[in-house]
């Protein structure tokens, strides 16, 4: 039995730092945001798939991975290692679509369950003796069409074949090409690369120069991943040139201690179903069963492939904690130039009031006919709409210089940003409805101002004085005095006062309701600035642990 030294505390510190990756979040369009996203993805899918499992059941079977490109004969390579045909395989491209797990009928409860590549739903077929016993659904054909148990439509799978020429302690995974052209199969490529305790990289003697398999090879290398190279179909005639050219890349790369098999162009390699001969793959096979059963050949397969995925969090940790501080400076950045609009905006508004600039336009026209041919009602509608209208001004302007300042910023880019409400009828509504409950309120407080006089005036004319007192700065001199007149000095002053009040209450409220609705896109993001800390902390504590 292989035993790796781990202790609880490594897990659970290796628990918490998964936590934290997976709380990593990079939705603005910064320059390294994709980068950042694809690592983080690469990083889950590695300690979900492989090292947190790996790390708790070191018992489990070594799973080799076998990848490659587009016509590598990966598929061919797993049948003929298995001895019968348990991966389709033919000239149609691609051919493997759905991922193919082969294990020894006794190891098959290793992988039935979620242990390793939790994302992908089980399917297998009704060979294993367990399954046979059984019943069908009832109108359920079964046959090797035909899944066991069945995924749901768009659903990602993994089957499971089961196989007792394969050895115990060894599994093998036939995974899509890493260069498909279906962007699903690329990516389940990927994830499946980072469940291997070994890594099975299969090119052929017309593309082992290809960059995508020595993009793998390389990241491998970089993970200190355990790894096994295959050249494949290469023609008797040029074998041995080939096959010197290509341990010079490996070597060159700094890949040349990586076992390396040649398997020669054959008839079966054509596809079809057709197997290999055992001699063809006898060096491969041999070699995996030896890191399988060997207890030492294994525990070295796994440690090294475990070690050096916990090393590269050294740099890859770091490295993604970076790229959540970009997002959270980028975010910073855009609030702060919403702030700066909205504070320019109030300053401006607030100096407007003072000058009595809503008193302008028809409000001043209403004012200067009032009372002979204005009445109370239409000179406050004026006004409450030229409060209005110099308030959605001024919203205006700030969307203006906002949309400014971030037009220089590439994180303003995001779609969730663009799809903001910004639309000047909404923004009219909301000020509108915001203006006439100052108006409303305005009158409530004349009203019981008024209440306790012999004589109390006209509500609505001292409401329409007070408001233009309010708004119209020198020009609005003489409604004061009337408004004094009509209601006392003492009461005049004690309305202006709370009037004025209630006017700021509204400016700001209006100003800070555009300002956090302007923000909401960017707040809903939820960018924290603790999440940096997180990460370097959790890998600081892991580091301790290791």
């Amino acid at each position: 039995m292989v035993t790796l030294d781990v202790r609880p505390q490594l897990l659970e510190a290796l628990s918490a730092l998964r936590d934290r990756v997976a709380s990593a979040r990079f939705p603005l369009p910064l320059t390294g945001a994709p980068r950042a996203r694809a690592n983080r993805d690469e990083l889950l899918a590695q300690l979900d798939d492989y090292l947190v499992p790996r790390l708790r059941q070191p018992e489990a079977p070594l799973l080799a991975v076998i990848g490659g490109s587009t016509g590598a004969g990966k598929s061919t390579l797993v049948n003929s290692l298995v001895g019968r045909q348990v991966s389709e395989a033919g000239v149609l491209r691609p051919t493997t679509r759905t991922p193919v797990l082969v294990c020894n009928p006794e190891d098959h409860h290793w992988f039935a369950g979620l242990r390793v590549l939790p994302e992908l739903t089980r399917v297998w077929m009704p060979d294993h003796p367990e399954l046979r016993e059984k019943p069908a659904r009832p109108g359920q054909r079964v046959g090797r069409d035909e899944p066991r148990r069945g995924a749901g439509p768009g659903e990602r799978v993994l089957r499971i074949e089961t196989a007792a020429t394969l050895p115990r302690g060894l599994a093998l995974l036939d995974a899509p090409d890493i260069d498909s052209l279906v962007i699903g199969n690329r990516e389940l490529a990927a994830e499946l690369m980072c469940a291997a305790d070994v890594w099975v990289m299969v090119t052929t003697a017309a593309r082992y120069a290809d960059a995508v398999p020595w993009h793998l090879l390389r990241t491998a290398k970089e993970y200190d991943a355990t790894l096994v190279s295959v050249l494949d179909r290469v023609p008797h005639q040029v074998l041995a040139d080939v096959s010197r050219q290509y341990g010079a890349l490996l070597t060159k790369a700094g890949l040349g201690e990586v076992p390396r098999f040649t398997i020669p162009e054959l008839p079966e390699s054509a596809g079809g179903g057709g197997l290999l001969p055992a001699t063809a793959v006898a060096p491969l096979r041999a070699w995996l069963t030896h890191r399988a059963q060997d207890p030492a050949a294994c525990a070295q397969a796994m440690s090294r492939t475990a070690a050096g995925l916990l090393s590269s969090l050294d740099s890859r940790m770091p490295e993604l904690a970076g790229a959540v501080s970009a997002q959270y400076a980028a975010a910073l950045r855009l609030t702060a130039a919403v702030d700066d609009a909205y504070t320019r905006e109030h300053a401006r508004v607030r100096g407007r009031l003072q000058a009595g600039g809503v008193l302008a336009g028809s409000a001043l026209s209403r004012w200067r006919s009032y009372p002979l041919d204005c009445s109370a009602g239409e000179l406050l509608d004026a006004i409450v709409d030229s409060l209005a209208a110099l308030l959605l001004c001024s919203v205006s302007a700030a969307g203006q210089r906002i949309d400014e300042q971030w037009s220089r910023e590439p994180a303003a880019a995001s779609r969730a940003l663009a799809e903001r409400e910004a639309d000047r009828e909404g923004a009219e509504h909301r000020i509108g409805l915001e203006a006439r409950r100052w108006r409303r309120v305005l009158e409530e407080y004349v009203e019981e101002e008024a209440r306790g006089q012999e004589n109390p005036p006209d509500p609505e004319a001292v409401t329409a004085l007070l408001a233009t007192a309010l708004l119209g700065g020198r020009r609005a001199r003489t409604a004061g005095e009337t408004l004094a007149e009509r209601i006392g000095a003492h009461g005049a002053l004690k309305l202006r006062d709370r009037g004025g009040r209630l006017l700021t209450e509204c400016v700001e409220k209006v100003l800070r309701a555009e300002r956090d609705r302007r923000l909401a896109p960017l707040d809903a993001l939820d960018i924290q600035p603790e999440s940096q800390a997180e990460l370097i902390a959790a890998l600081s504590v892991l580091k301790k642990e290791r």
